[in-house]
């Protein structure tokens, strides 16, 4: 089985982070990248075209050619994105390490026992802001949470670092 990877970028602030995302994405074979909320998007046409060349010039630094090689869509409303990509047999996975009480049974550790929950050809994994993770309204969505493992004491990794692991992770699954 071949697993198709689509990633959602939600609210990511960086330029940078979005640039290496890309170039990640783009070495483990997703899909395609779909930009929601106030995520930079690459060649946005509706920007003005000194701020477009501008944010093109950030991704492009950490991108490093991926920004044209991966196919990229935006989202405008999430929340529907979503929707229509459960009622076409996605399954959708918030990357979060920070869930509530209620979310817990949703939660699926990143090691060898992943298989048995993630079993499906087809995964959205969503990001969310750098700092306050996934909204609650889109966190309604996820069908699990994926929790990368820490050994540190830190209680998480920078979202670029935290996406090669957890599409590494998932490619492994297929």
């Amino acid at each position: 089985m071949v697993m198709k990877l689509v990633l959602v970028l939600n609210n990511i602030r960086s330029t940078y982070n979005v640039g290496a995302i890309l170039r990640t994405a783009e070495g483990l074979g997703v899909a395609k990248v779909v930009y929601a909320g106030y995520t930079p998007r690459y060649d946005d046409n509706s920007l003005l075209p000194h701020l477009r060349a501008k944010l093109n010039r950030q991704i492009e630094r950490s991108a490093i050619g991926a920004e044209k090689m991966v196919a990229q869509e935006t989202a405008s409303d999430l929340e529907k994105w979503l929707d229509a990509q459960k009622e076409a047999y996605w399954t959708v996975v918030g990357l979060e390490n920070n869930l509530a009480p209620e979310e817990q049974e949703r939660r699926v550790i990143l090691d060898s026992e992943s298989e048995q929950k993630l079993a499906a050809d087809k995964i959205v994994l969503v990001l969310g802001e750098e700092v306050n993770g996934i909204p609650a309204s889109i966190r309604e969505k996820m069908d699990y949470f994926l929790e990368i493992p820490m050994a540190g004491r830190k209680e998480s990794f920078n979202v670029s670092v935290a996406t090669g692991i957890a599409l590494w992770g998932l490619s492994k699954l297929a």
